[in-house]
């Protein structure tokens, strides 16, 4: 394995380096991020640590943070779980449900799919004189007369039929789903009593996290949901010249009934208590009313001064967890719940990679989450995958261990698209034929053969005493050759074809295995060959979600 150092980002929360900047509000002396390390990492398996790329912590100090914790400690929950690493790490376990899940289904949708432009930081773009922000002055009008704020009553979800979504989630062949229940512009999804920025009492007016909850459920699904809300308390950072004319004028940013919703007229350390405090509260609330079985978290937690605060909301979290005697986890990015900096470290937390596969096999238990289209958030003339080149990123995925979770794009008044759709469907019809090769499986000792030289890519999985070898392109006349399977690996008993009911003839010697197929395909995109006899690696899970021989 080739190792290359990276530069990770890694220091206790209670030494934290800071560096000096002003931000939007003009105030100076504005810590940020914690202190940079170089590391030596394997690549292979994706090991990282934080890095200076979308973290978009609130730039704040262990003092801030250590003050918030003391105003909350009031409402953590008794139980094993203590908010401690060493606590979490004793305690946790990846649930069972979760190994073998393999595909499952998340959704940006809120206020940004109104404007329906460039992408779902509209909120942060919009308030520019260039760019994004004059198309924002074109189409809705000045800043200062129509705000991000002025997209709520648009926002209205008429079309909205959970148990519509549900089914199709269902056809889809995903085991779980889970929308963001807010993103970076903090409008909640949910019926909430935190924040009155919500979808219960403004906008739609109507509980969409709970509609969701309740019709995916009935189906079978596990729920849970992406929370990107703490990226909210900087994410605006208009130029001096707007800042200083709302201001003056107390128009949107700075109107005294909206301060709550931006975070642009005060950010104090007393704002940034108050901001960590709702956090956490939201996070409480979501927790009670909804019982998730994932809470995934964006990159914003992912800095080590918010270490105190992300321990809390694991403590409650798994605390509850045991009350409802459910098996849940948190998904998170990067190093964020790793104190040691690197993410093979990961306690509490199934590590999530960004639209990145690792290039080589990764045991223990991750998730990759990525787009079906061009963009998180649906936008106008976005692009969308077809089924097949989501199935081929699935079957990869599967032989590298991991899980895919896709992300959808509804609009703004509760449709989901029709080419969305379409994918969605397509990916349940293949998954209908050859799911039993990835659900519940695990990597073989490679996880791919061919792909070049006009060999077809054939890729592997394992469940319990079977091989899968998944063939991708076009469909081999006559015979198929599996090189990986010479005589010296072990003795092949039979070979199936999944979706074909007719045992296949084949030979093996030290050239590989040698398959008849069938003139004609079961299906298309990929097909998969069920094979048995031989002596398989065991199951490559960890308790942790880490990789094997790491902690």
């Amino acid at each position: 394995m080739k190792y290359k150092v990276l530069l990770c980002v890694f220091v206790c929360w209670t030494a934290v380096g800071f560096a000096q900047q002003p931000d939007s509000s003009g105030r100076k002396n504005t810590p940020q991020h914690d202190a940079p390390y170089t590391k030596p990492v394997n690549e292979q398996i994706g090991e990282g640590g934080n890095t200076f790329g979308f973290d978009m912590a609130p730039e704040t100090t262990p003092k801030v943070v250590a003050a918030a914790v003391r105003a909350i400690k009031k409402m953590s929950k008794k139980g094993p779980f203590k908010p401690t690493w060493q606590s979490v790490k004793e305690n946790y376990r990846v649930p069972d449900w979760y190994k073998g899940a393999k595909f499952g289904l998340c959704m940006h949708w809120g206020l940004y799919s109104v404007p329906a432009y460039h992408n779902e930081w509209y909120e942060k773009h919009m308030y520019s004189n260039s760019g994004i922000g004059a198309w924002h002055i074109q189409h809705f009008g000045p800043q200062d007369k129509f705000g991000y704020k002025d997209f709520i009553p648009i926002f209205t979800a008429k079309y909205f039929d959970a148990n519509d979504w549900a089914a199709l989630f269902k056809k889809s062949g995903a085991r779980f789903f889970a929308p963001a229940c807010q993103h970076h512009d903090g409008f909640a999804l949910w019926d909430s009593k935190v924040t009155p920025y919500n979808a219960m009492d403004m906008g739609p007016h109507r509980d969409l996290i709970g509609e969701l909850c309740k019709a995916v459920r009935k189906l079978g699904l596990k729920f849970g949901f992406t929370n990107h809300e703490i990226e909210n308390f900087q994410f605006i950072n208009p130029p001096a010249e707007m800042l200083s004319k709302m201001k003056a004028e107390h128009a949107d940013l700075f109107d005294p009934k909206w301060e709550d919703f931006y975070h642009v007229a005060d950010r104090s350390d007393e704002a940034c208590k108050n901001f960590l405090i709702d956090w956490y509260k939201r996070n409480v609330e979501l927790i009670n009313k909804y019982k998730p079985d994932i809470l995934w978290f964006d990159n914003g937690i992912d800095q080590r001064y918010l270490d105190p605060l992300k321990l809390m909301v694991a403590a409650y979290y798994y605390n509850s967890a045991k009350k409802w005697g459910k098996e849940v986890t948190i998904n998170s990015k990067k190093a964020a719940y790793a104190p040691s900096g690197v993410n093979t470290g990961t306690i509490g937390s199934v590590l999530d990679f960004e639209g990145k596969v690792p290039p080589g096999i990764r045991t223990g238990t991750w998730v990759v989450d990525m787009k079906i289209g061009s963009t998180w958030g649906y936008t106008k003339g976005m692009s969308v995958a077809s089924a097949a080149s989501i199935i081929r990123k699935l079957i990869e995925i599967a032989s590298k261990n991991g899980t895919m979770m896709l992300n959808l794009s509804p609009t703004a008044d509760g449709t989901l698209p029709e080419k969305q759709r379409e994918t969605l469907l397509g990916i349940g019809r293949w998954l209908d034929i050859n799911g039993e090769a990835i659900y519940d499986t695990h990597n073989w000792v490679k996880f791919s053969e061919g792909g070049n030289n006009h060999a077809p890519k054939i890729n592997f999985t394992v469940k319990n005493n079977d091989l899968y070898a998944i063939l991708q392109g076009k469909w081999p006349k006559g015979q198929m050759v599996v090189t990986s399977l010479p005589n010296s690996m072990g003795k092949v008993s039979s070979v199936k074809l999944l979706g074909y009911n007719k045992p296949l003839s084949f030979t093996q010697d030290s050239n590989g295995l040698k398959v008849s197929l069938p003139v004609g395909p079961p299906g298309d995109i990929a097909w998969a060959l069920k094979i048995e006899g031989l002596k398989l690696n065991g199951p490559t899970s960890t308790v942790s979600g880490n990789p094997i021989g790491y902690n």
